[in-house]
């Protein structure tokens, strides 16, 4: 069955050259762009008010690490080869790619961690990163170096990462929250002193 559904989703790259260009951009930037919204929602709390965005922004990181981490460990428990590898003439390879462990995904698993993780503070948002990284799950294998199953996997390591560090660790998370914001609301003090003067002036 695995094999069959990613037959089925990568064999639809091929022959298809725009296709296959827009996958592997998508590929090379989609989880970059996940992580970025996630730590630009940082920015989006008021200096000295709540922690709601701050929290999200230090849980997705937090989640990420910790997923990536598990993801180590279940690696090490099954090894999985890599679809290009088990099936090298029926799998169309779109990108460079090392023929390691396939489980789990540590793309999918860190942008469904990332996203899970906003989901808990930001729903709006939040939905908008678990769509993106639905996408960056499917991605992966359309480009021909993950299985489905592989990325199933990783929807779960993504989700109970994001539980365990926005349930239990919250309080900590918090304390780091306030430390931090000492460096950064300053900046962002000035910064939004900066844009109403530019904004008057105009």
């Amino acid at each position: 069955m695995d094999w069959t559904i990613f037959h089925a989703l990568n064999g639809l790259m091929r022959g298809r050259d725009g296709a296959q260009d827009a996958a592997e951009v998508f590929n090379a930037w989609a989880i970059f762009a996940v992580v970025a919204v996630a730590g630009s929602v940082w920015f989006l709390a008021r200096p000295g008010g709540s922690l709601r965005s701050k929290l999200a922004a230090l849980s997705a990181a937090a989640a990420a690490g910790l997923a990536l981490l598990v993801n180590a460990v279940l690696g090490t428990l099954w090894y999985h080869p890599r679809p290009f590898v088990g099936h090298p003439h029926a799998t169309v390879l779109l990108i460079d790619h090392g023929r390691d462990n396939s489980f789990p995904s540590d793309h999918a698993s860190v942008a469904f961690a990332v996203a899970f993780a906003v989901l808990v503070f930001h729903r709006r948002l939040g939905v908008l990163l678990v769509v993106a990284a639905a996408g960056v799950g499917l991605d992966r294998i359309l480009v021909g170096v993950h299985y489905p199953l592989d990325v199933a996997a990783s929807v779960l390591v993504g989700l109970g990462s994001a539980l365990l560090v926005t349930q239990l660790g919250r309080q900590p998370l918090a304390w780091a929250a306030r430390q931090l914001s000492r460096l950064s609301d300053p900046v962002v003090l000035a910064l939004h002193a900066r844009i109403g003067r530019l904004t008057t002036r105009r």
